[in-house]
């Protein structure tokens, strides 16, 4: 299993968990893989975390979504809704964000069914996520993949690190990354 670490803001306020505690965590865990991820916060303090996690982590550092601070990181993750926020063609979105971020850039997306990695598939992309393999509490799920999620990375000519409520121990044939947040807490 190869670990991508979910670090979301929200749930470290919640669980009064530093940075630093989730990224020991992470490193603990062997992640190869940092995703940092705030809804909610401006942008300096999303460049601030970054360059905390920076410090203390050697490995790859995505952000999610602020991709104006791809300086700071490694990559960039978006989701669906992200993407039309740029433009409407999900298509064109991503070349858009390539060209900001560069080639030598990491660039990952979510995926929720077959149609969306099949899209993905005709993407200038690093790697998907795709999910939710499981009901989640930190986000709402219209529907869950369950064992067809194997099935459908199948079906990935990117790497795919499985997304919702991912635990360690689960078992995939076709998933690179588990990808896991509040699983690491525990």
């Amino acid at each position: 299993m190869r670990l991508y670490a979910l670090c979301d803001q929200e749930l470290l306020d919640t669980r009064g968990l530093s940075l630093e505690d989730f990224v020991k965590k992470a490193k603990d865990n062997n992640a190869e893989i940092i995703q940092y991820r705030n809804k909610s916060a401006d942008t300096a303090f999303i460049k601030i975390q970054l360059i905390k996690i920076r410090k203390i982590f050697d490995g790859f550092l995505i952000v999610n979504d602020a991709y104006e601070l791809i300086e700071f990181c490694d990559g960039v993750h978006l989701g669906q809704e992200d993407l039309i926020k740029i433009d409407k063609d999900i298509f064109t979105a991503v070349k858009i964000i390539r060209k900001v971020i560069s080639s030598d850039k990491i660039l990952g997306i979510s995926t929720h069914n077959e149609e969306e990695v099949l899209q993905a598939n005709e993407m200038d992309l690093n790697y998907i996520g795709l999910g939710a393999y499981r009901n989640t509490q930190t986000k709402d799920v219209p529907k869950i993949l369950g064992s067809s999620l194997d099935l459908i990375a199948a079906k990935s000519k990117h790497f795919v690190g499985a997304i919702g409520s991912v635990k360690m121990d689960d078992e995939f044939q076709n998933v690179t990354y588990h990808v896991i947040g509040s699983g690491l807490l525990k």
